[in-house]
């Protein structure tokens, strides 16, 4: 097997992903995934601390999309903020992502310690961008409302967008998404 073959991450995880959907993922041993990517049990490790992590290796560079955009927003108002940390998340779900993100659901959702692992990943990402929010000067419980209502709305929009039949980009799903929660919230109308 190659040594330090280029590409062997994403490799193993198209690897892992393929043997889950296949043979399920309590069945899957890390050797076999590493052997269908053409590596070792090594080079796994190096790149993975578990056989989850190889579904779950993007959600660092998410996390930081969401509170980089917090962060670095010209906004002020704390629901813009939210609305800035979306758009610069749907960047994460290219078109040519959404059969591998189709599939990954499907396993995700058939497997609970997986489905366990993703909304841990969720709540890690509502905490970080509650913290990017405080440090905006957002206040409690302001910060941790509109974060986890953020997380949620992308959750939604992520659920919606690996829908089999659904066309839409991410970009556009996510802004109709949140529109529509901010529609629910809205003062109603006075007569």
């Amino acid at each position: 097997m190659a040594r330090w073959a280029p590409g062997s991450g994403e490799r193993l995880q198209a690897a892992a992903l393929e043997l889950f959907a296949e043979q399920g993922y309590d069945q899957t041993t890390v050797s076999q995934i590493a052997e269908r990517a053409g590596v070792t049990d090594r080079t796994f490790f190096r790149h993975f601390a578990d056989k989850r992590e190889a579904l779950f290796a993007g959600s660092d560079r998410l996390l930081a999309m969401f509170t980089d955009a917090v962060e670095n927003s010209p906004a002020t108002d704390p629901v813009q903020l939210a609305a800035d940390a979306l758009e610069a998340s749907a960047g994460f779900f290219p078109a040519e992502r959404r059969p591998w993100a189709r599939q990954r659901a499907a396993v995700v959702e058939a497997h609970p310690a997986l489905a366990e692992r993703e909304q841990l990943k969720m709540a890690t990402l509502a905490q970080a961008v509650a913290a990017a929010l405080r440090g905006r000067g957002v206040g409690e419980p302001a910060a941790s409302l509109l974060a986890h209502s953020t997380t949620t709305v992308f959750q939604v929009a992520f659920e919606t967008w690996v829908r089999e039949g659904e066309e839409r980009a991410m970009p556009e799903v996510l802004h109709e998404t949140f529109a529509e929660l901010r529609a629910t919230l809205a003062p109603p109308a006075r007569a």
